[in-house]
């Protein structure tokens, strides 16, 4: 397994948790999306480790984030819960499925996952006064999407932020902030279990994942403050650039690979 050897190593690691913390609290997400490719590209480890790594160290600063948004009044605790009954079982599947899926079709996968997040984000209209409505089918609904998440999760190092928040506001009518709030809610317990079966398959660079968590922690509050001053629309349209430039890195990337 990879470890930082010099002091450049420790540096990047803590560049990356700084913005990494930012952005969880700025757009709800554990953070993976900027993780797994900045431990890819800046200190070249294998897309497993980077996947597994960043799985661990959202757990620490999505639970500084839930703190923040739930001061000001925006976690569905009961949608949070049912996301979670599917998020703690699609965890183990997919870091079950990473050690099963080839390093180059992992890193495509990614990058389409991205793609599709993208286009997704456009579709949707936040609001700043939309509720879920619990029902029966709405809860089954959220047990669906939760389960979804937790395999992306296992198998691509993220938190489900980016599924969870767009698919809160367009299928079940949350407001964008409360679609953050909740969704971090849900990213801990899902992150906790995916890195577990990680562990378990020794998928985990434990020292990195404890740097980059710990670095993340500074920063997150300030990423939630910042997202509730931000409109809505602003928040999206900078959330799609920022995913955009991820893609185009990790497609050069796998481009260069052999």
């Amino acid at each position: 397994m990879p470890q930082p050897r010099t002091g450049a190593h420790w540096v990047w690691l803590v560049v990356i948790g700084l913005a990494a913390g930012f952005l969880s609290g700025l757009f709800g997400v554990g953070g993976g999306i900027l993780i797994v490719p900045g431990l890819v590209l800046l200190l070249a480890l294998d897309q497993r480790i980077a996947s597994g790594t960043s799985l661990a160290a959202i757990v620490p600063m999505a639970s500084v984030g839930v703190i923040s948004y739930a001061v000001g009044g925006s976690v569905d605790w009961i949608a949070a819960l049912l996301l979670v009954v599917g998020s703690v079982v699609g965890a183990q599947i997919g870091s079950y499925l990473l050690n099963r899926i080839p390093r180059k079709v992992l890193s495509w996968l990614f990058i389409g996952f991205i793609v599709v997040v993208i286009a997704t984000l456009f579709l949707v209209i936040p609001s700043r006064d939309a509720t879920v409505d619990i029902t029966v089918l709405s809860g089954a609904g959220l047990i669906v999407l939760g389960l979804g998440t937790g395999v992306l999760s296992g198998l691509l190092g993220i938190g489900g932020g980016i599924v969870i928040v767009p698919l809160l506001i367009l299928l079940f009518g949350a407001s964008d902030l409360v679609a953050k709030g909740t969704s971090l809610l849900v990213i801990i317990p899902t992150a906790l279990f995916g890195t577990l079966g990680n562990l378990r398959r020794h998928n985990v660079d434990l020292p990195a994942a404890a740097v980059i968590g710990v670095s993340a922690c500074t920063t997150t509050a300030a990423g939630a403050a910042i997202a509730g001053i931000l409109s809505p629309t602003l928040s999206t349209v900078l959330f799609a650039i920022f995913l955009a430039a991820v893609a185009v890195q990790m497609t050069v990337k796998v481009l260069r690979s052999r």
